[in-house]
């Protein structure tokens, strides 16, 4: 079955900087896009970063310069590098997937950020 498990979360000060993974079994890794969202508390889950099967990155504007989403195939795992961390960076972050043939979205359990002086 899809498992997407993410990794690496923890509490850092502002301007600090997190590295989580996610791990990824049970579909054909290499050949899909994985993303990266985010859920605050009393907000709405809101799309991070992605990468695509062939290693095009995107990223929202908030993170952009800030964050960087990679990629290892070998291992199936992808990794979001988070840099200059601010208070509003504070929240639950989730991998997600939907696989070839797949009618829906796999998620993650997430993995906490917390962002604090």
């Amino acid at each position: 079955q899809v498992q997407l498990v993410e990794s690496g979360g923890g509490l850092v000060q502002p301007g600090g900087s997190l590295r989580l993974s996610c791990a990824a079994s049970g579909f054909t890794f290499s050949s899909t896009n994985i993303g990266w969202y985010r859920q605050a508390p009393g907000k709405q889950r809101e799309w991070v970063a992605g990468i695509t099967s062939g290693g095009s990155t995107n990223y929202a504007d908030s993170v952009k310069g800030r964050f960087a989403i990679s990629r290892d195939n070998a291992k199936n795992t992808v990794t979001l590098q988070m840099n200059s961390l601010e208070f509003e960076d504070t929240a639950v972050y989730l991998c997600s997937a939907r696989p070839s043939g797949s009618v829906r979205n796999y998620w993650g359990q997430g993995t906490q950020v917390t962002v604090s002086s």
